[in-house]
Protein backbone atom coordinates (compact mmCIF):
# COMPACT_ATOMS: atom_id res chain seq x y z
CA UNK A 1 0.00 0.00 0.00
CA UNK A 2 1.51 3.65 -0.99
CA UNK A 3 1.85 6.53 1.43
CA UNK A 4 -1.18 8.38 -0.38
CA UNK A 5 -3.63 5.02 0.08
CA UNK A 6 -2.63 4.88 3.76
CA UNK A 7 -3.35 8.44 4.27
CA UNK A 8 -6.97 8.30 2.05
CA UNK A 9 -7.49 4.96 4.07
CA UNK A 10 -7.29 6.91 7.63
CA UNK A 11 -8.84 10.32 5.97
CA UNK A 12 -12.22 7.48 5.40
CA UNK A 13 -12.10 5.76 8.49
CA UNK A 14 -11.99 8.81 10.26
CA UNK A 15 -14.45 10.45 8.35
CA UNK A 16 -16.88 7.32 9.33
CA UNK A 17 -16.60 7.81 12.41
CA UNK A 18 -17.28 11.65 12.70
CA UNK A 19 -20.29 11.36 10.50
CA UNK A 20 -22.00 8.49 12.77
CA UNK A 21 -20.89 10.49 16.14
CA UNK A 22 -22.36 13.92 14.93
CA UNK A 23 -25.51 11.81 13.25
CA UNK A 24 -24.59 13.52 10.20
CA UNK A 25 -25.78 10.70 8.07
CA UNK A 26 -27.54 6.88 8.88
CA UNK A 27 -24.40 4.91 10.58
CA UNK A 28 -25.04 2.01 8.14
CA UNK A 29 -24.90 4.12 4.89
CA UNK A 30 -21.99 6.26 6.43
CA UNK A 31 -19.67 2.79 7.08
CA UNK A 32 -21.34 1.59 3.49
CA UNK A 33 -20.09 4.55 1.89
CA UNK A 34 -17.00 4.39 3.64
CA UNK A 35 -16.72 0.59 1.73
CA UNK A 36 -17.39 1.92 -1.31
CA UNK A 37 -14.72 4.90 -1.49
CA UNK A 38 -12.05 1.89 -0.62
CA UNK A 39 -13.01 0.16 -3.20
CA UNK A 40 -13.11 2.29 -5.90
CA UNK A 41 -9.98 3.93 -4.75
CA UNK A 42 -7.90 0.68 -4.93
CA UNK A 43 -7.43 -0.35 -1.20
CA UNK A 44 -9.94 -2.88 -0.51
CA UNK A 45 -9.44 -6.21 -3.47
CA UNK A 46 -12.47 -8.71 -4.13
CA UNK A 47 -9.43 -10.63 -1.51
CA UNK A 48 -9.60 -8.33 1.04
CA UNK A 49 -13.18 -8.67 0.93
CA UNK A 50 -13.58 -12.02 1.27
CA UNK A 51 -10.96 -11.56 4.23
CA UNK A 52 -12.95 -9.35 6.22
CA UNK A 53 -16.48 -11.66 5.49
CA UNK A 54 -14.16 -14.70 6.66
CA UNK A 55 -13.32 -13.05 10.07
CA UNK A 56 -16.76 -11.58 10.58
CA UNK A 57 -18.70 -14.91 9.89
CA UNK A 58 -18.55 -16.37 13.44
CA UNK A 59 -19.80 -13.20 15.25
CA UNK A 60 -22.43 -12.55 12.26
CA UNK A 61 -23.72 -15.92 12.37
CA UNK A 62 -23.51 -15.85 16.63
CA UNK A 63 -25.68 -12.83 16.12
CA UNK A 64 -27.86 -13.54 13.47
CA UNK A 65 -28.81 -17.42 14.82
CA UNK A 66 -29.81 -15.67 18.44
CA UNK A 67 -31.75 -12.89 16.81
CA UNK A 68 -34.01 -15.95 15.20
CA UNK A 69 -33.83 -18.07 18.47
CA UNK A 70 -34.92 -14.69 20.26
CA UNK A 71 -37.82 -13.95 18.30
CA UNK A 72 -39.51 -16.78 18.36
CA UNK A 73 -38.88 -17.32 21.66
CA UNK A 74 -40.81 -13.87 22.05
CA UNK A 75 -43.80 -15.89 20.29
CA UNK A 76 -44.13 -18.23 22.85
CA UNK A 77 -46.03 -15.54 25.51
CA UNK A 78 -43.79 -16.37 27.85
CA UNK A 79 -42.03 -12.98 28.35
CA UNK A 80 -45.56 -12.06 28.71
CA UNK A 81 -46.22 -13.84 31.34
CA UNK A 82 -42.67 -12.64 32.86
CA UNK A 83 -43.15 -8.79 32.00
CA UNK A 84 -46.49 -8.97 34.39
CA UNK A 85 -44.68 -10.46 36.98
CA UNK A 86 -41.91 -7.99 36.19
CA UNK A 87 -44.06 -5.83 36.67
CA UNK A 88 -46.23 -6.57 40.20
CA UNK A 89 -42.62 -7.46 41.53
CA UNK A 90 -41.33 -3.54 41.34
CA UNK A 91 -44.11 -2.81 43.77
CA UNK A 92 -44.34 0.39 41.80
CA UNK A 93 -40.49 1.59 42.71
CA UNK A 94 -38.36 3.23 40.45
CA UNK A 95 -35.24 1.54 42.15
CA UNK A 96 -36.72 -2.03 42.62
CA UNK A 97 -37.15 -1.66 38.66
CA UNK A 98 -34.21 -0.78 38.24
CA UNK A 99 -32.67 -3.36 40.09
CA UNK A 100 -34.56 -6.39 38.70
CA UNK A 101 -33.86 -4.66 35.12
CA UNK A 102 -29.94 -5.83 35.98
CA UNK A 103 -31.07 -9.12 37.00
CA UNK A 104 -33.29 -10.32 34.09
CA UNK A 105 -30.99 -9.07 31.69
CA UNK A 106 -27.64 -10.78 33.19
CA UNK A 107 -28.69 -14.03 32.87
CA UNK A 108 -30.52 -14.19 29.81
CA UNK A 109 -27.37 -12.63 28.18
CA UNK A 110 -25.18 -15.40 29.85
CA UNK A 111 -27.42 -17.45 27.59
CA UNK A 112 -27.83 -15.74 24.25
CA UNK A 113 -25.58 -12.78 22.51
CA UNK A 114 -26.00 -8.87 23.82
CA UNK A 115 -28.04 -7.68 20.74
CA UNK A 116 -30.27 -10.78 21.22
CA UNK A 117 -31.25 -10.44 24.35
CA UNK A 118 -32.13 -6.35 24.20
CA UNK A 119 -34.20 -7.54 21.45
CA UNK A 120 -35.82 -10.15 23.81
CA UNK A 121 -36.60 -8.39 26.79
CA UNK A 122 -36.75 -4.39 25.31
CA UNK A 123 -40.94 -5.08 25.26
CA UNK A 124 -40.60 -6.36 28.85
CA UNK A 125 -38.77 -3.41 30.03
CA UNK A 126 -40.39 -0.66 27.90
CA UNK A 127 -43.67 -1.91 29.13
CA UNK A 128 -43.00 -1.72 32.55
CA UNK A 129 -41.12 1.65 32.76
CA UNK A 130 -44.85 2.72 30.48
CA UNK A 131 -46.84 1.27 33.59
CA UNK A 132 -44.66 3.13 35.94
CA UNK A 133 -44.87 6.26 34.04
CA UNK A 134 -40.93 6.56 33.32
CA UNK A 135 -39.07 7.56 30.84
CA UNK A 136 -37.80 4.41 28.91
CA UNK A 137 -35.07 5.54 26.92
CA UNK A 138 -32.63 5.45 29.58
CA UNK A 139 -33.72 1.89 31.36
CA UNK A 140 -33.01 0.75 27.20
CA UNK A 141 -29.73 2.12 27.76
CA UNK A 142 -29.10 0.45 30.92
CA UNK A 143 -30.17 -2.98 29.18
CA UNK A 144 -27.97 -2.53 26.58
CA UNK A 145 -24.97 -1.66 28.87
CA UNK A 146 -26.15 -4.39 31.39
CA UNK A 147 -26.19 -7.14 28.26
CA UNK A 148 -22.22 -5.91 27.11
CA UNK A 149 -21.04 -6.27 30.59
CA UNK A 150 -22.81 -9.27 31.01
CA UNK A 151 -21.61 -10.49 27.61
CA UNK A 152 -18.36 -11.59 29.41
CA UNK A 153 -20.03 -14.31 31.85
CA UNK A 154 -19.98 -16.61 29.03
CA UNK A 155 -17.77 -16.49 25.54
CA UNK A 156 -20.86 -16.73 23.78
CA UNK A 157 -22.60 -13.37 25.64
CA UNK A 158 -20.74 -11.13 23.43
CA UNK A 159 -19.09 -11.77 20.07
CA UNK A 160 -15.85 -9.20 20.22
CA UNK A 161 -15.31 -11.68 23.27
CA UNK A 162 -16.31 -14.55 21.48
CA UNK A 163 -13.55 -13.69 18.67
CA UNK A 164 -10.44 -13.28 21.30
CA UNK A 165 -11.56 -16.64 22.87
CA UNK A 166 -11.86 -18.56 19.57
CA UNK A 167 -8.44 -17.14 18.51
CA UNK A 168 -6.79 -18.54 21.23
CA UNK A 169 -8.51 -21.99 21.24
CA UNK A 170 -10.11 -20.83 24.80
CA UNK A 171 -13.28 -23.68 25.46
CA UNK A 172 -16.39 -22.45 26.85
CA UNK A 173 -15.55 -24.14 29.74
CA UNK A 174 -12.69 -22.96 30.64
CA UNK A 175 -14.22 -19.74 30.20
CA UNK A 176 -16.36 -20.18 32.72
CA UNK A 177 -13.20 -20.82 35.06
CA UNK A 178 -11.15 -17.69 33.72
CA UNK A 179 -13.51 -14.77 32.84
CA UNK A 180 -16.87 -15.45 34.25
CA UNK A 181 -16.03 -14.03 37.33
CA UNK A 182 -14.77 -10.58 35.37
CA UNK A 183 -18.49 -10.66 34.08
CA UNK A 184 -19.90 -10.64 37.31
CA UNK A 185 -17.80 -7.42 38.57
CA UNK A 186 -18.59 -5.89 35.45
CA UNK A 187 -22.21 -5.91 36.13
CA UNK A 188 -22.26 -5.57 39.84
CA UNK A 189 -20.20 -2.23 39.43
CA UNK A 190 -23.34 -0.37 37.73
CA UNK A 191 -25.42 -0.91 40.57
CA UNK A 192 -23.94 1.86 42.79
CA UNK A 193 -23.80 4.24 40.34
CA UNK A 194 -27.86 4.18 39.25
CA UNK A 195 -29.08 6.71 42.24
CA UNK A 196 -26.53 9.24 40.15
CA UNK A 197 -26.95 8.44 36.64
CA UNK A 198 -30.88 8.28 37.05
CA UNK A 199 -31.84 10.07 40.03
CA UNK A 200 -35.53 10.98 38.86
CA UNK A 201 -36.71 6.93 37.78
CA UNK A 202 -34.34 5.75 41.20
CA UNK A 203 -37.04 7.78 42.78
CA UNK A 204 -40.20 7.49 41.23
CA UNK A 205 -43.20 5.56 42.87
CA UNK A 206 -46.16 4.98 40.57
CA UNK A 207 -49.25 2.80 41.90
CA UNK A 208 -49.19 -0.35 40.08
CA UNK A 209 -52.41 -1.60 38.06
CA UNK A 210 -54.47 -4.59 40.70
CA UNK A 211 -52.84 -8.11 40.04
CA UNK A 212 -54.89 -10.22 37.12
CA UNK A 213 -54.52 -13.36 35.79
CA UNK A 214 -51.36 -13.92 34.20
CA UNK A 215 -51.45 -13.84 30.22
CA UNK A 216 -52.79 -17.47 28.82
CA UNK A 217 -50.58 -19.69 26.88
CA UNK A 218 -51.72 -20.43 23.42
CA UNK A 219 -49.73 -23.01 21.98
CA UNK A 220 -47.87 -25.10 24.89
CA UNK A 221 -46.42 -27.15 22.35
CA UNK A 222 -44.68 -24.52 20.67
CA UNK A 223 -43.45 -23.15 24.17
CA UNK A 224 -41.87 -26.75 24.73
CA UNK A 225 -40.23 -27.56 21.51
CA UNK A 226 -39.27 -23.36 21.79
CA UNK A 227 -37.36 -24.15 25.07
CA UNK A 228 -35.93 -27.39 24.28
CA UNK A 229 -33.89 -25.74 21.17
CA UNK A 230 -32.86 -23.14 23.92
CA UNK A 231 -31.57 -26.29 26.34
CA UNK A 232 -29.96 -27.62 23.29
CA UNK A 233 -28.24 -24.50 22.57
CA UNK A 234 -26.80 -24.01 25.36
CA UNK A 235 -26.03 -27.95 25.81
CA UNK A 236 -24.04 -27.59 22.45
CA UNK A 237 -22.35 -24.25 24.06
CA UNK A 238 -21.06 -25.99 26.66
CA UNK A 239 -19.99 -29.81 24.97
CA UNK A 240 -20.02 -28.68 21.21
CA UNK A 241 -16.25 -28.10 20.80
CA UNK A 242 -15.73 -31.30 22.59
CA UNK A 243 -17.68 -33.56 20.42
CA UNK A 244 -15.87 -35.54 17.33
CA UNK A 245 -17.64 -32.74 14.72
CA UNK A 246 -16.32 -29.75 16.54
CA UNK A 247 -19.39 -27.67 16.80
CA UNK A 248 -18.13 -24.32 17.67
CA UNK A 249 -20.79 -21.51 18.87
CA UNK A 250 -21.62 -19.90 15.61
CA UNK A 251 -22.27 -23.16 13.88
CA UNK A 252 -24.78 -23.88 17.22
CA UNK A 253 -26.42 -20.85 16.63
CA UNK A 254 -27.11 -21.42 13.52
CA UNK A 255 -28.21 -25.37 14.30
CA UNK A 256 -30.73 -23.84 16.82
CA UNK A 257 -32.19 -20.75 14.36
CA UNK A 258 -32.86 -23.66 11.71
CA UNK A 259 -34.39 -25.69 14.27
CA UNK A 260 -36.47 -23.22 15.66
CA UNK A 261 -37.24 -21.97 12.02
CA UNK A 262 -38.56 -26.13 11.28
CA UNK A 263 -40.82 -25.47 14.23
CA UNK A 264 -42.40 -21.88 13.65
CA UNK A 265 -43.00 -23.82 9.96
CA UNK A 266 -44.58 -26.82 10.83
CA UNK A 267 -46.77 -25.02 13.61
CA UNK A 268 -47.27 -22.25 11.60
CA UNK A 269 -47.16 -19.94 14.27
CA UNK A 270 -46.20 -17.42 11.63
CA UNK A 271 -45.28 -17.52 8.13
CA UNK A 272 -41.26 -18.08 8.08
CA UNK A 273 -40.79 -15.13 6.25
CA UNK A 274 -42.19 -13.09 9.17
CA UNK A 275 -39.41 -14.20 11.01
CA UNK A 276 -36.85 -12.97 8.05
CA UNK A 277 -38.04 -9.77 8.46
CA UNK A 278 -38.01 -9.31 11.92
CA UNK A 279 -33.85 -9.74 11.93
CA UNK A 280 -32.02 -6.57 12.13
CA UNK A 281 -30.51 -6.78 9.11
CA UNK A 282 -29.51 -2.92 9.40
CA UNK A 283 -27.09 -4.36 11.96
CA UNK A 284 -25.59 -6.87 10.45
CA UNK A 285 -25.05 -5.07 7.39
CA UNK A 286 -23.46 -2.28 9.46
CA UNK A 287 -20.67 -4.59 11.48
CA UNK A 288 -20.06 -6.20 8.17
CA UNK A 289 -19.17 -2.98 6.18
CA UNK A 290 -16.90 -2.00 9.75
CA UNK A 291 -15.24 -5.60 9.21
CA UNK A 292 -14.31 -4.34 6.13
CA UNK A 293 -12.98 -0.67 7.10
CA UNK A 294 -11.20 -2.80 9.79
CA UNK A 295 -9.75 -4.76 6.93
CA UNK A 296 -8.27 -1.58 4.99
CA UNK A 297 -7.10 -0.34 8.17
CA UNK A 298 -5.20 -3.60 8.89
CA UNK A 299 -3.25 -3.29 5.25
CA UNK A 300 -2.00 -0.17 6.01
CA UNK A 301 0.22 -2.16 8.10
CA UNK A 302 0.32 0.68 10.88
CA UNK A 303 -1.11 -2.24 13.26
CA UNK A 304 1.93 -4.25 12.92
CA UNK A 305 4.04 -1.22 13.28
CA UNK A 306 2.48 -1.09 16.44
CA UNK A 307 3.34 -4.28 17.68
CA UNK A 308 7.24 -3.79 17.10
CA UNK A 309 6.69 0.14 18.87
CA UNK A 310 5.35 -1.59 21.79
CA UNK A 311 7.83 -4.25 22.28
CA UNK A 312 10.68 -1.31 22.07
CA UNK A 313 8.71 0.83 24.39
CA UNK A 314 7.59 -1.90 27.31
CA UNK A 315 9.83 -5.09 26.17
CA UNK A 316 8.44 -8.28 28.03
CA UNK A 317 6.25 -6.37 30.76
CA UNK A 318 3.36 -8.30 30.00
CA UNK A 319 1.25 -6.50 32.21
CA UNK A 320 2.27 -3.08 31.40
CA UNK A 321 1.20 -3.75 27.78
CA UNK A 322 -2.05 -5.96 28.97
CA UNK A 323 -3.21 -2.78 31.15
CA UNK A 324 -2.49 -0.18 27.60
CA UNK A 325 -4.67 -2.59 25.69
CA UNK A 326 -7.27 -2.89 27.69
CA UNK A 327 -7.29 1.15 28.01
CA UNK A 328 -6.57 1.36 24.33
CA UNK A 329 -8.74 -1.14 23.23
CA UNK A 330 -11.70 0.36 25.50
CA UNK A 331 -11.30 3.94 23.87
CA UNK A 332 -11.02 2.22 20.35
CA UNK A 333 -14.18 0.12 20.97
CA UNK A 334 -16.21 3.34 22.39
CA UNK A 335 -15.68 4.80 18.65
CA UNK A 336 -16.09 1.78 16.78
CA UNK A 337 -18.11 -1.68 16.79
CA UNK A 338 -16.17 -3.39 18.93
CA UNK A 339 -15.93 -6.20 17.09
CA UNK A 340 -13.82 -5.62 14.70
CA UNK A 341 -12.03 -3.35 16.87
CA UNK A 342 -10.70 -6.56 18.46
CA UNK A 343 -10.13 -8.12 15.09
CA UNK A 344 -7.54 -5.88 14.38
CA UNK A 345 -6.28 -5.36 18.10
CA UNK A 346 -5.40 -9.15 17.57
CA UNK A 347 -3.36 -9.25 14.98
CA UNK A 348 -1.49 -6.28 17.19
CA UNK A 349 -1.32 -8.24 20.19
CA UNK A 350 -0.12 -11.78 18.97
CA UNK A 351 2.63 -9.71 16.75
CA UNK A 352 3.85 -8.14 20.36
CA UNK A 353 3.74 -11.24 21.99
CA UNK A 354 6.22 -12.94 19.00
CA UNK A 355 8.15 -9.96 19.60
CA UNK A 356 8.81 -10.46 23.01
CA UNK A 357 9.62 -13.96 22.48
CA UNK A 358 6.33 -14.97 24.77
CA UNK A 359 5.54 -17.08 21.44
CA UNK A 360 7.03 -18.55 18.85
CA UNK A 361 6.57 -16.82 15.31
CA UNK A 362 3.98 -20.10 14.35
CA UNK A 363 1.47 -18.37 16.75
CA UNK A 364 0.84 -15.69 14.11
CA UNK A 365 -0.68 -18.44 12.17
CA UNK A 366 -4.64 -19.41 11.99
CA UNK A 367 -5.55 -22.18 13.89
CA UNK A 368 -2.52 -21.62 16.72
CA UNK A 369 -3.60 -22.64 19.92
CA UNK A 370 -0.86 -23.55 22.43
CA UNK A 371 -0.62 -19.97 24.09
CA UNK A 372 1.40 -19.87 27.35
CA UNK A 373 -0.83 -19.67 30.90
CA UNK A 374 1.22 -16.09 31.34
CA UNK A 375 -0.27 -14.50 27.92
CA UNK A 376 -3.85 -15.31 29.06
CA UNK A 377 -4.27 -12.28 31.50
CA UNK A 378 -3.59 -9.89 27.77
CA UNK A 379 -6.00 -11.69 26.07
CA UNK A 380 -8.64 -11.10 28.66
CA UNK A 381 -7.79 -7.81 29.36
CA UNK A 382 -9.04 -7.10 25.35
CA UNK A 383 -11.98 -8.78 26.39
CA UNK A 384 -12.05 -6.06 28.95
CA UNK A 385 -11.42 -3.44 27.04
CA UNK A 386 -13.84 -4.57 23.60
CA UNK A 387 -16.93 -5.74 25.40
CA UNK A 388 -16.92 -2.62 28.06
CA UNK A 389 -15.13 -0.22 26.33
CA UNK A 390 -18.42 -0.75 23.75
CA UNK A 391 -20.71 0.34 26.68
CA UNK A 392 -19.10 4.37 26.17
CA UNK A 393 -21.19 5.05 23.32
CA UNK A 394 -23.85 4.57 20.82
CA UNK A 395 -21.79 2.61 18.45
CA UNK A 396 -19.70 1.09 20.58
CA UNK A 397 -21.47 -2.73 20.35
CA UNK A 398 -23.86 -3.99 18.65
CA UNK A 399 -26.76 -4.28 21.31
CA UNK A 400 -26.07 -0.38 21.14
CA UNK A 401 -27.01 0.08 17.84
CA UNK A 402 -30.29 -2.17 18.17
CA UNK A 403 -31.32 -0.13 21.51
CA UNK A 404 -31.34 3.00 18.92
CA UNK A 405 -33.37 1.14 16.53
CA UNK A 406 -35.61 -0.16 19.02
CA UNK A 407 -36.54 3.52 20.78
CA UNK A 408 -36.49 4.85 17.15
CA UNK A 409 -39.67 2.10 16.82
CA UNK A 410 -41.32 3.33 19.51
CA UNK A 411 -41.22 7.12 18.91
CA UNK A 412 -38.19 8.30 21.27
CA UNK A 413 -35.14 9.13 18.83
CA UNK A 414 -31.33 8.38 20.97
CA UNK A 415 -28.65 10.15 20.36
CA UNK A 416 -25.27 9.62 20.50
CA UNK A 417 -25.12 12.47 23.14
CA UNK A 418 -27.61 11.10 25.19
CA UNK A 419 -25.89 7.73 25.56
CA UNK A 420 -23.04 8.61 26.31
CA UNK A 421 -24.01 10.67 29.32
CA UNK A 422 -25.18 6.83 31.23
CA UNK A 423 -22.65 4.62 29.09
CA UNK A 424 -19.24 7.23 29.56
CA UNK A 425 -18.74 6.80 33.35
CA UNK A 426 -20.30 3.50 34.10
CA UNK A 427 -17.61 2.70 31.05
CA UNK A 428 -14.51 4.46 33.13
CA UNK A 429 -15.78 2.24 36.33
CA UNK A 430 -15.85 -1.08 34.56
CA UNK A 431 -12.98 -0.88 32.92
CA UNK A 432 -11.07 0.59 36.38
CA UNK A 433 -12.73 -2.43 37.75
CA UNK A 434 -10.98 -4.93 34.67
CA UNK A 435 -7.65 -3.74 35.31
CA UNK A 436 -7.82 -4.51 38.69
CA UNK A 437 -8.70 -8.17 37.90
CA UNK A 438 -6.00 -8.67 35.46
CA UNK A 439 -3.29 -7.47 37.31
CA UNK A 440 -4.79 -9.88 39.90
CA UNK A 441 -4.49 -12.79 37.48
CA UNK A 442 -1.26 -11.91 36.46
CA UNK A 443 0.19 -12.35 40.38
CA UNK A 444 -2.23 -15.54 40.57
CA UNK A 445 -0.44 -17.34 37.69
CA UNK A 446 3.12 -16.15 38.78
Amino acid sequence: MSEMQIYLTLGIFAAVILAIAFDIIDMAVAALLGVSAMIALGILTATDLVEAMGTAGGPLALLFGGMVVAHVLGKTGIFERVGAVYLHATGGSGKRFLLLLIALVAPVCALLPNATTVILLAPIIIRVARALKVDFVAPMILTAIVSNAAGMLTLVGDPATFLVGSSIGMSFAAYLQKVSLAGLLAVLVIVPLLPWLMPSIWRAQSPVPPKTALPRIEHPGFVVLSLAILVLMVVLFLIGERLPTHIVPPAVAIIAATLALLVVYQIRIEPVDTVFREVDWKTLVFLGAIFCLVQGFTKTGLLQGLSLQLYEWFGAELTLVALLLLAGIGVLSSLLANIPVVAASLVMTKGYLVAAEAVPEIALATGFTDWPAATLPVFIAMMFGATLGGNATLIGASANIVTAGICAAEGERLTFARFLRYGLPITIAQLAVGAVYVVALFWVLR
